[in-house]
């Protein structure tokens, strides 16, 4: 398989490299990005946009990948709907678009959230626009997936770059066997997100929203 990974350096982002590093079947990995990443292999095919929804120039280089694994995201705490709404529904879209017509049917995974809400009535702004940009990219010629995972206990080395996140994963990290215990579908791990997405990209799924249980039986 041919992969692309846009939002690389995030968690999710990092996690899904780190499978298809390891994973025999991923002959290519393209990393788009706004920064190189310092990752060595011969596997790795990195490019550097100012502007990561402007592919024009790199477009030869993704007309032939089999699947896109889609992790940007921005928190939308003190940000106007229609500053988050930019960087969420319309840039995702923007790279949809130009992926559904360099190779129709082409595997998206886009990492959504738990609590994303389809209806895009609800009174959250992050689940209203998260879930009309899932809406959206259902509507696209493409073998679109939606991930919309709970917690995610990062593994081998992988972290979040907020750092009110990684407080969090700090101090809940006493907790989490009993939260695995008592409410295994509200959580998951950084490696099983990995293996899941690159589950779809092989093999796809019968659902195209995946909640955590989903990632969880898709990344065993």
């Amino acid at each position: 398989m041919k992969v692309i990974v846009f939002g690389a350096s995030g968690m999710v982002g990092q996690s899904v490299v780190r499978e298809a590093l390891r994973d025999p079947a991923v002959s290519r990995l393209v990393l788009v990005g706004r920064s190189p990443l310092t990752i060595q292999s011969p596997k790795v095919q990195q490019w550097v946009l100012p502007d990561v929804a402007q592919l024009d120039s790199i477009e030869a280089h993704l007309s032939d990948c089999d699947a896109c694994f889609f992790c940007l995201g921005v928190s939308s705490g003190g940000m106007s709907e229609v500053r988050y709404r930019s960087l969420t529904y319309d840039l995702t879209l923007r790279i949809a678009q130009t992926l559904a017509r360099l190779k129709p049917g082409m595997t998206f995974v886009y990492v959504s959230g738990a609590g994303t809400d389809s209806s895009e009535t609800g009174r959250s702004t992050w689940a209203r626009v998260k879930g009309a940009t899932e809406n959206a990219l259902l509507r696209l010629p493409l073998q679109a997936y939606m991930l919309r995972p709970g917690a995610i206990q990062p593994l081998h080395g992988v972290r979040s770059k907020t750092l009110a996140y990684r407080l969090t994963y700090v101090f809940a990290a006493p907790l989490l066997p009993l939260i695995k215990r008592w409410w295994p579908d509200q959580i998951t791990t950084s490696e099983r997100v990995g293996r899941a997405m690159l589950a779809l990209a092989a093999h796809g799924a019968p659902r195209h929203i995946l909640e955590t249980r989903d990632i969880n039986a898709l990344g065993a």
